[in-house]
């Protein structure tokens, strides 16, 4: 399975779910290239700075220094990036019903996934 995604970042602060997160992307060819950030402040950087230039990203919600939406607050800030090519999926394992609520009500976030990220999840997000 290929969906066309030329550049995905993941972005979570913890070391083995990006291990298995990006062993599941890159088996299914989901993206041309994986970048793996373990810092949502080194990511917005980043994509500024123009050197990432994601249409897909896999944001965690709850990381130190910032989370995931201090993230889509910077985000929003961004000028000269894409954001309205860009699916942002929030990946977390964050089972409170606010974050579920408050990742719907962000105009960036496409879909709310709940950890781990399987070869099932991603087959529906290419769908």
């Amino acid at each position: 399975m290929y969906s066309g995604y030329k550049t995905c970042l993941l972005i979570d602060d913890n070391y083995i779910d990006n291990f298995v997160t990006r062993r599941i992307l890159e088996s299914s060819n989901f993206a041309q290239n994986i970048v793996v950030k373990q810092s949502a402040t080194e990511a917005i950087e980043e994509i500024r700075d123009g050197s990432i230039k994601p249409d897909v990203i896999f944001l965690d919600l709850r990381m130190p220094l910032m989370n995931g939406f201090e993230f889509l607050q910077e985000y929003e800030k961004l000028d000269g990036h894409d954001k309205d090519g860009t699916k942002i999926f929030m990946l977390s394992s964050s089972l409170d019903p606010v974050d579920v609520k408050r990742s719907g009500q962000n105009k960036y976030i496409t879909q709310f996934i709940h950890k781990p990220l399987t070869q099932k999840i991603l087959e529906e997000l290419s769908a």
